[in-house]
């Protein structure tokens, strides 16, 4: 469950219709073009160099996209006749800039209003591994006022989907994982089988994807943003990022702060917080969610958190079987749990599938399980996780160990009931024996010198709890970091919360930045 995904205004029925996201086959999935810039165009170079590295290509820098009609996702709808696609090539590692190049997959619905367009508006919704290629066609609805001056446009980051990405299991793989492998281990047995399938999974990356996940972080993912920029013929960066999102916008602004334009970053990621501290924070966010919901049903919190836990105990010992022969876990009933907290609106779907469970029939939580993890009704997976593994390891340089995990039991399970054991067994597991180092324990957000970035915290935020949108205001520097804060419930305020969507629209369309500390309701 770390950090994935789920954007607030999709619907749990929504999502458990498109949830396969359009990821590369499974036998592979590497597109390094070996075809490096000539030598001629090496020489001549760009004026202006990556931070702290060597200036790019004219090859790259001076590329002209050709827009094209664009191809339907696996197992979707084709994208309607005015959204078009690009791809622009990114070199493989920045710090070989006339070496190897991969390529960046791109979409684009161009302003309506070409008198009054203000430029580009970059779109990343998250994960990290969410392909902003499918699913901003999708949710164009919600944009459909920004549309009027910007060209909306959505792309996969390099390791994701059609950019080169990441694959590390084949679906018989997968569904053999989520059948024998237990999340929340109790026996040393089982601690050592969840590490091995874990460090499994790791192999599998370096098998298949070995060239590309040394370089597929956030900062990397930043330089191809202001590559991109430069290419559609863009002054500034016009951006909107949407959990992970927020992460790779606040690297962007890091890296380039004089080239940001209007930015929002919406559901924030603690940019203070370690691979530990997220799990904590996730810990808390998803518990305090948890009790919401609750309440919302007019069960008390604490009894309601104890009725949870104990059907998950019972599905431990004795997992549920379902009307296609798959059995309900205790790891997939927690995954389908998680779901419905993402946004309000898709409560209800968490009260039919627990009452169903409580009868002995796990179909529900199963599904909001198999939408979770990207599983449609085939039984084929997306490779959103594996893309989102990747670049999270190749974000942090944590690694803790099999007994630091379970040192942190006690306080994991005190913060909740439900939660916590997951996610304190995932701070090992989740990079466990990852072939690539970490970049940094926490990533660097300071911009001085940026335009002002609007940064939009949720209270009751379950995945990016409302502390870490306070800390990235903080650390963005005084006068960059603009604190709005959305007092509701859910993984995203844009398009969900009327106040806020007001405010977003009138910084982005008109320029009218908020007073810090600005409070919806």
């Amino acid at each position: 469950m770390t950090m994935r995904v789920r954007a607030a205004a999709l619907t749990v029925a929504a999502l458990m219709v498109v949830a396969t996201a359009v990821g590369c086959d499974a036998k592979g999935a590497e597109s390094v073009e070996g075809d490096s810039p000539s030598p001629g165009d090496a020489k001549n170079t760009a004026a202006s160099p990556t931070e702290g590295g060597s200036p790019l290509p004219v090859s790259l820098t001076g590329q002209r996209p050709v827009w094209g009609d664009c191809k339907a996702p696996e197992g979707g709808e084709r994208p309607a006749a005015a959204w078009r696609c690009t791809r622009v090539k990114v070199p493989l590692d920045y710090a070989k800039p006339s070496g190897p190049t991969i390529s960046v997959a791109l979409i684009r619905k161009e302003a309506r209003d070409k008198d009054r367009r203000i430029g580009s508006l970059l779109f990343n919704f998250g994960g990290p591994g969410a392909s902003g290629v499918d699913i901003l066609p999708r949710m164009a609805g919600e944009y459909e006022k920004l549309g009027g001056r910007y060209d909306l446009v959505g792309f996969d980051p390099r390791g994701v989907s059609r950019s080169s990405g990441v694959v590390c299991r084949d679906d018989k793989e997968i569904a053999r994982s989520e059948a024998s492998t237990d999340l929340t281990p109790e026996t040393d047995a089982e601690a050592a089988a969840y590490i091995k399938d874990n460090s499994d999974f790791s192999a599998g990356c370096a098998r298949r994807s070995g060239t590309v996940i040394p370089h597929v972080g956030t900062s990397n993912a930043a330089r191809d943003l202001d590559l991109v920029r430069q290419v559609l013929g863009d002054d500034k960066l016009h951006y909107f990022g949407i959990s992970y999102g927020t992460q790779l916008g606040a690297a962007y602004a890091h890296l380039f702060p004089k080239n940001v334009g209007r930015a929002v970053l919406d559901a924030v990621i603690d940019p203070t917080g370690d691979s530990l501290g997220h799990a904590r924070g996730q810990a808390t966010g998803f518990q305090r969610a948890l009790g919401n919901y609750l309440t919302s049903t007019g069960e008390d919190p604490k009894k309601g958190t104890d009725r949870i836990a104990k059907l998950l105990a019972k599905l431990d010992r004795s997992p549920l079987p379902t009307a296609d022969g798959r059995k309900l876990t205790d790891g997939l009933a927690l995954t389908g749990i998680a779901l419905p907290l993402y946004s309000k609106t898709s409560w209800p779907y968490l009260t039919e599938a627990l009452n169903q469970a409580e009868q002995g029939k796990g179909e529900a939580l199963l599904a909001l399980a198999d939408s979770y993890n990207d599983r449609d009704k085939k039984g084929h997976y997306g490779t959103q996780s594996h893309s989102q593994r990747a670049i999270s390891c190749a974000d942090s340089s944590l690694r803790p160990t099999p007994a630091q995990a379970k040192a942190l039991l006690p306080e994991f399970r005190k913060i909740s009931p439900v939660f916590g054991e997951f996610l304190a067994w995932d701070t090992a597991g989740w990079c466990a024996d990852w072939p690539v180092k970490g970049e940094h324990d926490t990533p660097p957000a300071s911009a001085p010198g940026a335009a002002p970035i609007l940064v939009v915290g949720t209270t009751g935020d379950p995945a990016t709890p409302y502390e870490g949108a306070r800390r990235m205001a903080d650390e963005l520097g005084q006068g960059v970091g603009v604190l709005l804060t959305n007092r509701g419930e859910g993984h995203g305020a844009y398009g969900t919360a009327s106040c806020v969507t007001k405010t977003i629209d009138a910084y982005l369309l008109d320029g009218k930045v908020p007073t810090h500390g600005t409070t919806c309701s």
